[in-house]
């Protein structure tokens, strides 16, 4: 069986994505090697780092989305808003889980991600 060991964000300005994120995590990133940084996420890491061929925001933000879990979606959703995060959708709950709750936002690089309930797998 696999296991996701790492989610790598490269971008054009990785201090800046990383000053967001320190934001969002409330902490220091738990790794740092040359330009690149990772923050430990449940159990695996966050890894921003620059790429030579990744210049400004991102075009396509919904080619893939990551996950945050939380038990609150609301008050994380408010406590990251006053932070400054750009909210594309306020908590709902999806269709196809009605008894989980997701918001989406967009970081400073343009790249969507999610905050959500905690997914029970069966």
């Amino acid at each position: 069986m696999l296991n996701l060991n790492s989610l790598i964000l490269f971008s054009e300005n990785p201090a800046n994505l990383t000053a967001f994120y320190k934001k969002v995590f409330q902490r220091e990133p738990d790794w740092s090697g040359g330009e690149f940084v990772g923050f430990n996420v449940g159990v695996g890491m966050m890894v921003i780092g620059p790429h030579d061929k990744v210049h400004g925001k991102n075009a396509n933000p919904e080619r893939i989305m990551f996950n945050l879990e939380t038990e609150n979606v609301e008050n994380e959703t408010k406590r990251l808003e006053g932070l400054g995060a750009e909210v594309i959708a306020q908590p709902y709950h999806p269709k196809e889980d009605p008894k989980e709750t997701l918001a989406t936002f967009v970081d400073v690089d343009g790249n969507y991600f999610q905050l959500t309930t905690p997914i029970k797998m069966s």
